[in-house]
């Protein structure tokens, strides 16, 4: 079994700044990828950030220059730092790992359950 928990969703301030965490943890032989994507009410799920294990990073538009996404690979961990907070950047925030389990083949998506960030005017 493989989980995945966010942390560090809040209410800020338009301006202000939120660190968001991931830990995946169970039965993991390896993480090729991670990231974090976003829904707002009556939207879809659209990519924020991801992080490869590699270090390669990719960033939606919209948050290039004001986010950072990086990772911990020993601990299995991703976050993202978020500056200059919009509240148009009001959202659940869901972490995302294509990883690969013990005992399996072949790299498949898992989801945390999601973490509440709401950025007022």
């Amino acid at each position: 079994q493989v989980q995945l928990v966010e942390s560090g969703g809040e209410l800020v301030q338009a301006g202000g700044s939120l660190r968001l965490s991931c830990a995946a943890s169970g039965s993991i032989l390896s993480i090729n990828a991670m990231g974090w994507y976003r829904q707002a009410p009556g939207e879809q799920r659209d990519l924020v950030a991801t992080i490869t294990n590699g270090g390669s990073t990719i960033y939606a538009d919209s948050v290039k220059g004001r986010f950072t996404i990086s990772r911990d690979g020993a601990k299995n961990t991703v976050y993202l730092q978020m500056n200059s907070l919009k509240p148009e950047d009001t959202a659940v925030y869901y972490c995302n790992a294509r990883l690969r389990r013990d005992y399996t083949w072949g790299y498949y998506d898992y989801w945390g359950q999601g973490t509440q960030v709401t950025v007022s005017s």
